[in-house]
């Protein structure tokens, strides 16, 4: 009978839990969707794209609501068995209060697992694995994004200027502006040109001009009757570095672990000088491994709502503190890696907080309780 109360709370806490976080997950989602067209409008990437990289980031999003949906969760699912004392039901059948918590602690503990698993793995690799994608794929509807008498700036270090665009597709008063390097710019002009795709991608074939190769010396100019000039052989401004939290665990545990001495200073870097600061490695494995604890924490925050107050006035506003202590830990959690770089003390009272407050809580649980060995 127990295993089958049991398996109805679990039912009740995991589906709630997925029908919440999956809800919020696609309207934030969607929204994000909105934000990112610019991938398209601006950076002229196909649709197929575009699809693709926003839902390599449904993994992020769902990894960055997991601790509150979970908490938001337990407290509605036990809040609903104490208002309809269906919590009656455990007592009855001979669970002890302690029983019913350590439950709700175990349970908890595969939600640990799972943003643990989330944050180390599946959100760096589908982050990185976005960005790898979005940055080795061609420009579509690079057509569609020229305009006459506008200009463009799509690749990097290269500006665009079409004075006519016939509904032929043949282009007039073509000016076409690359910076090579800090020194060296070339431009170049021409009265007629084409778009053409290939295999290769996009060129302009342009006719009756001039190539102007400038630098800080001299300029150079050569006529032309016909050439070709390649948009394939230059770069998107699709941002190229992997941010912080598209790099892998291992790479970032490596880092600390050979420069862990150094960990808090806010101008040393792992590696080369394109690499990630090593404070900033340091808060970024913290939230990683140590933030999934406040899980437990939560969860025994939310077992206290069926430890009712003596008093009548706490009963009241006993579950309206809950939450907002609860919240209160949730924001704690997200902020609390910028603590690091203070003094070792600190460092040290915030890397054992979680433990502490798991113990703290559940020994007030034990003490509310009346707590004895066999219940356990």
């Amino acid at each position: 009978m127990n295993k089958l109360i049991y398996k109805k709370l679990s039912l009740d806490i995991i589906l709630f839990f997925l029908l919440t976080t999956l809800s919020i997950t696609l309207i934030i989602w969607v929204i994000q969707g909105v934000n990112l067209l610019d991938i398209v409008s601006e950076q002229g990437h196909g649709i197929k794209v575009y699809l693709f990289y926003t839902l390599l980031n449904l993994p992020k999003i769902f990894s960055k609501l997991l601790i509150f949906t979970y908490f938001l969760t337990l407290f509605v699912i036990l809040n609903r068995y104490v208002e309809n004392n269906e919590i009656l039901v455990f007592w009855t059948n001979g669970i002890k209060k302690i029983t019913f918590i350590n439950y709700i602690g175990k349970l908890s503990l595969v939600f640990v697992l799972l943003q643990l698993s989330l944050n180390l793995y599946f959100v760096p690799y589908t982050q990185n694995l976005s960005q790898e994608y979005l940055k080795n794929s061609s420009i579509e509807f690079f057509p569609k994004l020229i305009q006459e008498k506008k200009f463009l700036n799509v690749m990097q270090n290269l500006t665009i200027f079409i004075e006519n665009y016939q509904t032929n597709g043949i282009l007039k008063g073509i000016y076409i502006k690359e910076k090579i390097n800090d020194k060296e710019n070339k431009i170049i002009i021409a009265s007629k040109g084409e778009l053409i795709k290939n295999s290769k991608g996009f060129s302009f074939q342009l006719t009756d001009g001039k190539i102007i190769n400038i630098d800080d010396n001299r300029s150079l100019n050569i006529g032309f009757k016909e050439t070709t000039y390649y948009i394939s052989d230059l770069n998107t401004k699709t941002r190229k570095q992997k941010k912080l939290d598209e790099t892998e665990t291992s790479s970032l545990i490596y880092c600390i672990k050979n420069f862990f001495n150094d960990r808090k200073n806010e101008s040393l870097r792992c590696g080369n000088e394109s690499s990630f600061l090593l404070l900033d490695i340091y808060q970024e494995i913290f939230k990683r491994l140590i933030n999934p604890v406040y899980i437990i924490i939560l969860s025994l925050i939310c077992s206290l709502i069926i430890i009712k107050p003596k008093n009548n006035f706490l009963q009241n506003y006993f579950k309206t503190f809950l939450f907002l202590f609860g919240f209160a830990i949730i924001i704690f959690s997200e902020l609390g890696y910028k603590f690091l770089k203070l003094s070792y003390q600190i460092e040290i009272f915030i890397m054992s907080l979680p433990i502490s407050c798991i113990l703290f809580f559940y020994l007030l649980i034990n003490f509310k309780t009346k707590f004895r060995l066999s219940h356990l």
